[in-house]
């Protein structure tokens, strides 16, 4: 930890992303739960939730096409557009950007601290030339981007029940990024080649799948020894997740986190978690489960910690 601020991690947030999509299974109620059920901690104040730093489109140019770009901003209902199953909205068009600025951010403040949470993103369905599955821009791949440009090693760790398919595409054949996925086999999206995607059986439970990470973990965190970890920590592998088909209990999902957190600290690897999905048929869970996720890093990165 030598050379980082002392003080523990930093939330990033905005109400922004709370835009209006209509009836749809995609919880955006689930920013707020999260950000008030942190806030209400003793331990965290409201210095630790501070909103996306203001960005800049050029470092989206850098990684999405212009021709999806033109469309995408000008709310054009274009075919590679229509493709994220979402509606689209100047208001919607704002909540991806600012999620791109906000994972940005969130790596900032890891660089500065050890770790972020980014209470969004994680959009990890979104391919340079167009969207997918409720992902508009991919968010992590722009930052970890810019963070390879400021000479980064990084590993992304998805644990999000769907494969990262827009983040493997982009970055195969990049050295500075190695991407691991773990997911449901049997489930969207067509899969895309990353570093290493494990391909979990329907049903894997708590057991199974900590056994799977363990050794997915060896091979993205303890053997690259990266730099920088995005952690895109899906809540949807919870076994009553409305879009997922494991059978991961809220002590799996916890021990899931803590394992991650536990590697990337071990080796000096600073943390930006991002939430990616969850859409547990009690959407409480969904908001219960990204808590968590946070408790565990405030476990390996407490707030008032002093940098050596």
């Amino acid at each position: 930890m030598s050379g980082k601020a002392s003080g523990g991690p930093i939330f990033v947030t905005t109400p922004v992303y709370e835009a209006d999509i209509g009836p749809h299974v995609f919880p955006v109620r689930k920013y707020r739960d999260v950000r008030e059920a942190l806030a209400a901690r003793d331990d965290l104040g409201p210095e630790r939730f501070v909103a996306p730093d203001p960005g800049e489109r050029d470092w989206i140019r850098r990684l999405h096409t212009d021709a999806y770009l033109e469309d995408f901003f000008a709310c054009r209902p274009t075919p590679a557009v229509r493709q994220s199953e979402l509606p689209i909205s100047p208001e919607i068009v704002t909540w991806f950007e600012t999620a791109v600025y906000g994972s940005v951010t969130a790596t900032r403040l890891a660089r500065e601290r050890g770790a972020a949470y980014h209470i969004g993103g994680g959009f990890h369905h979104a391919f340079a030339d167009h969207a997918e599955g409720f992902c508009y821009l991919n968010d992590v791949a722009v930052a970890a981007r810019l963070a390879v440009d400021d000479g980064a090693r990084v590993s992304v760790v998805d644990l999000d029940v769907h494969q990262g398919n827009g983040t493997a595409r982009i970055f195969q054949g990049e050295p500075a990024v190695f991407t691991f996925s773990m997911h449901q086999e049997n489930n969207y999206p067509i899969k895309e080649r990353g570093d290493l995607d494990i391909g979990l059986r329907d049903g894997c439970a708590d057991e199974e799948y900590l056994g799977f990470l363990e050794q997915g973990l060896a091979e993205s965190v303890f053997e690259r020894k990266p730099d920088l970890v995005y952690y895109v920590a899906g809540a949807d592998p919870y076994r009553e997740d409305q879009l997922g088909g494991l059978a991961l209990t809220m002590h799996g999902l916890r021990a899931r986190d803590r394992a991650v957190f536990e590697a990337c600290r071990s080796v000096g690897a600073d943390v930006v978690v991002a939430l990616a999905g969850g859409y547990a048929m009690d959407v409480r869970d969904t908001g219960r489960i990204h808590v968590q996720t946070a408790e565990e890093m405030l476990r390996q990165w407490p707030v008032g910690e002093t940098g050596a």
